[in-house]
C-alpha cells in the first residue's frame, strides 16, 4: 500500500515543505508551517478511489463555439472591467486594501441586479446583519430585496444555498473568514482558504451561479493567501485607490472571459461610488497649463484611452547621491530615460535631484510614457513649459530611438475630443482614420524631441 504523502503548508505564503522547520524559506516567518494531507479534506484530490481510470470522448478542434452566458450588473464600470457582465457558473475574486470600497461596490451592484428582477444572497464574515444593513441604507439601497446572512462556516453555506431558490450572484465578504470542518486550522490559513474557495467555486460550477470572493491584501498590494486560489476563480479583479484621492479603479488582471488590462473607474462620494465616464476630464480637471516640468501623456488602459499629467522637478542636488523619486510610474523606467538623454541627447541630470509624479494618484503601466516623462523632464530642467495643447507618447529604446505603440488611433481620439491641438509621437503610428485636424509631430530620434523643446527658446 502507498504511503500517504504529508506536507507542510505555510500559513502565511502558501510554500510547501517536505520536512517541518522553525523557519519558511519562502516568507521568512518563523513557526508558520503546519502538517497537511494533500488527499484530504474539501480541497483534496480523489485518492485512489478509481485507479484504472475512464475513457474521455475527444473532439475535433473545429467546431461550435457558444457565447459565454452573461447578465449585466447595473454598473457599467464594473460590466466593463468584468468584459460584459457576470458570466454565469464563474467564480471572481475582488481585492482591495480595508476601506477601498469593495462592500460597497457590490452592494450597488447587488441592489441593481436584485431590483432587476435577479436573486442575490449576500454572506457577510466580517459584519452583523445590522451593519450590512445601514450601509444599505447609507446607500440608498435599503429597498432591495437583497437576501442577507452572517455566517463563516463553508458547510452551513452551502446548505442555506441549496435550500433556498437558485440565486443569480452570490457575494462572500471575505474567504479570509470563511471555515470549512474537513480542513483542521485556523479560518484566514492557507488550507482554510484554499479549501473554501474550492467548495464555493465547485458550487458555482454546479449551479450556474455567479460567486464573487472578496480577499484581503497585503502589505505588498497582493490578495492575501494562496497564489492558488487565484488560479482557482475564472476573473481576478484589484480595486485600487489612494486615501487621497476621492476617485477608485478596479482593474482587471485575470479573467477567462474577456480582456486582462480593463478598468472601471469610480469616485467616493458620500453617497455611495458614482461612476466615471470619462477619466480623462478627471485626472485633468485641476491641471496649470503654464507650469514647466508638465507634459500630458495619452495612455490606454485595456480599450479605454486615459489622458493624465505627468509632473516633473529637476533640481540641482546638494548631496553626493542625488535622489531619484517616483510616484505612479517604474522607478527602474525613470532611470533608464535619465541614462538615454545624458547618453544621447546631452541633457546632464547626473548632479540634479529628479521627481516624477503622475498627477491624481493614477498608476501607469505602460512603457509609452517614456516620451511623455522626456518631454516632462528636459521641460522642468529648461524652466520652459511645454505646449498646453499638445500630448506626448512613444517608447524609448536604449539607443535613444523612439518607437511607436499600439492603439495610436484611440489615444488621438481622445486628445482631440478633450481639446487637444497636436500630438508628439513617434513616426509610423499606425492609423485607420486620416481625417484629423490635430497637428502630428513625428520623431525618430528622442534628440529631435530635445531639440524642438529647447532650440526655439535658445535662439530668442
Amino acid at each position: 500500500m502507498a504511503r500517504t504523502k504529508i506536507q507542510f503548508i505555510c500559513q502565511n505564503c502558501g510554500t510547501a515543505h517536505s520536512r517541518w522547520a522553525g523557519k519558511c524559506d519562502g516568507c521568512g516567518e518563523w513557526n508558520t508551517l503546519i502538517e497537511e494531507n494533500p488527499t484530504a479534506g474539501v480541497g483534496g484530490g480523489p485518492g485512489r478511489i478509481n485507479p484504472v481510470g475512464r475513457e474521455v470522448a475527444l473532439v475535433s478542434l473545429d467546431g461550435e463555439i457558444e457565447e459565454a452566458p452573461r447578465f449585466k450588473s447595473g454598473v457599467d464600470e464594473l460590466d466593463r472591467a468584468t468584459g460584459g457582465g457576470f458570466v454565469r457558473g464563474s467564480a471572481i475574486l475582488l481585492g482591495g486594501d480595508p476601506g477601498i470600497g469593495k462592500s460597497t461596490l457590490l452592494m450597488q451592484a447587488s441592489a441593481a441586479l436584485a431590483k432587476n428582477g435577479h436573486v442575490v444572497i449576500y454572506i457577510s464574515g466580517e459584519e452583523a446583519i445590522a451593519q450590512v444593513r445601514l450601509r444599505a441604507k447609507r446607500l440608498g439601497a435599503g429597498s432591495a430585496p437583497v437576501l442577507l446572512a452572517a455566517e463563516t462556516n463553508v458547510e452551513d453555506i452551502l446548505a442555506t444555498l441549496k435550500a433556498n431558490e437558485k440565486p443569480s450572484l452570490v457575494i462572500v465578504d471575505s474567504i479570509q473568514t470563511m471555515w470549512t470542518g474537513t480542513v483542521e486550522s485556523a479560518p484566514g490559513t492557507v488550507a482554510q482558504v484554499r479549501s473554501s474557495s474550492q467548495a464555493l467555486i465547485r458550487y458555482a460550477k454546479q449551479t450556474g451561479a455567479t460567486v464573487v470572493l472578496v480577499g484581503h491584501v497585503t502589505k505588498d498590494g497582493q490578495i492575501a493567501g494562496p497564489r492558488v486560489v487565484e488560479h482557482m476563480v475564472d476573473a481576478v479583479l484589484y480595486f485600487e485607490g489612494d486615501g487621497a484621492h476621492d476617485f477608485r479603479i478596479l482593474r482587471t488582471v485575470k479573467n477567462r472571459f474577456g480582456p486582462t488590462d480593463e478598468i472601471g473607474v469610480f469616485e467616493m462620494t458620500g453617497d455611495g461610488l458614482q461612476e466615471v465616464a470619462n477619466p480623462s476630464e478627471l485626472f485633468l480637471g485641476e491641471r496649470n497649463k503654464a507650469s514647466p516640468g508638465a507634459a500630458v501623456f495619452a495612455g490606454i488602459e485595456g480599450t479605454r484611452p486615459v489622458l493624465v499629467e505627468i509632473q516633473a522637478l529637476v533640481a540641482q542636488s546638494t548631496l553626493g547621491t542625488p535622489r531619484r523619486a517616483v510616484v505612479g510610474w517604474d522607478n527602474a523606467r525613470l532611470s533608464m530615460v535619465l541614462a538615454v538623454l545624458e547618453a544621447h541627447c546631452g541633457v546632464r541630470l547626473g548632479s540634479h535631484d529628479v521627481y516624477l509624479n503622475v498627477a491624481g494618484g493614477y498608476r501607469i503601466r505602460e512603457p509609452a510614457a517614456d516620451l511623455a516623462v522626456a518631454a516632462a523632464l528636459v521641460s522642468s530642467l529648461a524652466g520652459l513649459a511645454l505646449p498646453e495643447n499638445s500630448v506626448y507618447f512613444g517608447e524609448i529604446s536604449l539607443s535613444g530611438t523612439v518607437r511607436p505603440v499600439a492603439h495610436g488611433d484611440a489615444r488621438l481620439k481622445e486628445a482631440e475630443k478633450l481639446g487637444f491641438g497636436q500630438a508628439t509621437l513617434a513616426k509610423g503610428v499606425r492609423r485607420t482614420t486620416r481625417e484629423s485636424a490635430m497637428t502630428l509631430n513625428e520623431v525618430n530620434q528622442l534628440r529631435e524631441l530635445v531639440a524642438r523643446l529647447v532650440e526655439p527658446n535658445v535662439k530668442q
